[in-house]
């Protein structure tokens, strides 16, 4: 397995942007003075958030081209995937660290109150909504980096991987923590890359909508979809799948 997934930051092109890695700079600042160096329990209570994004705009693109009557061009199935996978992440993680009552109640807080906020975003802004999950997996990938720090010095005991683990990802029988963290990590580079893409597709399909070609040049000079390409990079949940 891959070591080291590419640490990829896209730069903020305009205010929304700027607004999406603001609002993710803040609730890391958060979690990081909750949680501290407890990666496990901050893993169990950021899991059950993250799970949350795929499956609301996973519904939204659906009734989206039930309304239009058109194809989905592969996004339902991805954000649907993205989901189911970062919930595999959580029932892993409830196996390596035990949630106390705190973070249980902490879990059903957070989680309502971020299904809302996101469910309302995606409604008004989808491109929004996907660049701020970008930036969310972005801090993941550095988080779980920090993690596998912590196990390789030592802090951090690399004990027996869950059974859910090993069936998950295909691991051998004596996998280890960092085997898992690395295989989470691989994960959370996969949904950066993909919500990216899917927020900078949907800049290009509104730069064409409004007819501005001077911004449309500029977005396909950096490389990125035009608004009738196909989005290729579906997420995988499995390596080989």
């Amino acid at each position: 397995m891959n070591e080291l997934p590419s640490p990829k930051h896209r730069t903020p092109e305009d205010l929304r942007d700027r607004l999406a890695l603001g609002v993710v700079k803040f609730l890391r600042f958060v979690a990081d003075a909750f949680f501290a160096r407890r990666y496990g329990h901050r893993a169990v209570v950021l899991e059950t958030v993250a799970a949350v994004p795929g499956m609301v705009g996973g519904l939204l693109q659906h009734l989206r081209c039930l309304r239009r009557m058109t194809g989905d061009r592969g996004w339902i199935r991805t954000l649907l995937a993205e989901a189911e996978n970062e919930r595999m992440h959580l029932m892993t993680f409830i196996e390596i660290a035990r949630p106390n009552l705190l973070e249980r109640l902490l879990v059903l807080l957070v989680q309502g109150a971020f299904f809302n906020a996101f469910f309302l975003l995606y409604l008004v802004s989808p491109k929004t909504a996907h660049r701020i999950v970008g930036y969310f997996e972005e801090e993941a990938v550095v988080s779980y980096t920090q993690y596998l720090s912590e196990i390789d010095q030592g802090r951090h005991a690399n004990v027996s991987a869950p059974q859910v683990a090993i069936d998950y990802w295909n691991l051998g029988p004596d996998a280890r923590l960092r085997d898992v963290v690395l295989a989470v990590r691989a994960d959370e580079a996969k949904h950066r890359d993909v919500n990216h893409g899917f927020a900078d597709e949907l800049t290009v399909q509104t730069v064409a909508a409004g007819g501005s070609r001077a911004a449309l040049d500029r977005h396909a000079a950096t490389g990125r979809r035009s608004p009738d390409a196909p989005f290729d990079g579906a997420l995988r949940e499995r390596d080989g799948r």
